[in-house]
């Protein structure tokens, strides 16, 4: 059974059909990447799996459960993390208070200091500017800071939507390794990212996603050699 299940699913934007007919799966333990041009609907896909964008048809199913059009914090709470295009941290409160934001619906202490240790482990910057406000780091540690944030809650899967965006190609390569280590480690990840090449190195699995539509879905080496997806998306 597919840990996220996606069937039908519509949305639209006021009169834009913006998904017509989404329909996808990712099974527990995968790194499955969505990938498309800009316009294409990937991160409308995101955000209809986690509640902030209302799907007017179609299922969103989540370890077996509908889930459809349930609000985004209690998809959270479900272990649903979702990390947006553009990182979205809260610039005026310190590294410390914003892993804390993630862990909101957690009441235990211990447990969260736990989480915000295991957290600095894969991002050691973070511990090194815990008491530093957000929005006066880098653009690499503030997507480390987002990345992290999302994990606060251990999560089932962890949605990534763009986490390469404007990050000079060393933090790339970074951010990359870490998402494949977070998944060596038993993390779900569903990968929304315009560096396709990249994208489809660490993925188990591919859906290539144009106009609202998926179009081609496939295992990601078997994606990396298509000469549609070539001259589209890697070249």
């Amino acid at each position: 059974m597919a840990l996220l299940r996606l069937h039908n699913i519509n949305t639209y934007y006021g009169g834009i059909h913006a998904l017509k007919g989404i329909s996808l799966e990712i099974n527990e333990g995968e790194i499955v990447t969505l990938i498309g041009s800009n316009g294409a609907g990937k991160s409308t896909t995101l955000k209809a799996i986690c509640g902030q964008v209302t799907a007017k048809e179609g299922i969103v199913e989540f370890n077996g459960q509908p889930i459809t059009n349930t609000k985004p914090h209690l998809t959270a709470a479900m272990g649903i993390a979702h990390v947006p295009e553009g990182r979205r941290i809260f610039p005026k409160l310190t590294v410390r208070e914003n892993l804390e934001m993630g862990a909101f619906s957690i009441k235990d202490k211990e447990w969260i200091k736990s989480e915000m240790d295991r957290c600095f482990r894969y991002f050691p910057r973070l511990k090194e500017r815990i008491d530093q406000k957000g929005g006066t780091m880098s653009g690499g540690e503030q997507q480390m800071l987002a990345i992290a944030r999302g994990l606060m809650s251990r999560p089932k899967i962890l949605m990534l939507d763009e986490p390469s965006m404007g990050l000079a190609p060393i933090l790339v390569r970074q951010i990359f390794d870490i998402i494949q280590e977070l998944n060596s480690e038993g993390m779900t990840v569903l990968l929304v990212e315009q560096n396709a090449n990249q994208a489809l190195h660490i993925a188990h699995r591919g859906y290539v996603i144009q106009t609202g539509q998926i179009i081609l879905e496939d295992d990601a080496s078997l994606l990396l050699s298509n000469a549609q997806i070539k001259e589209a998306y890697l070249s």
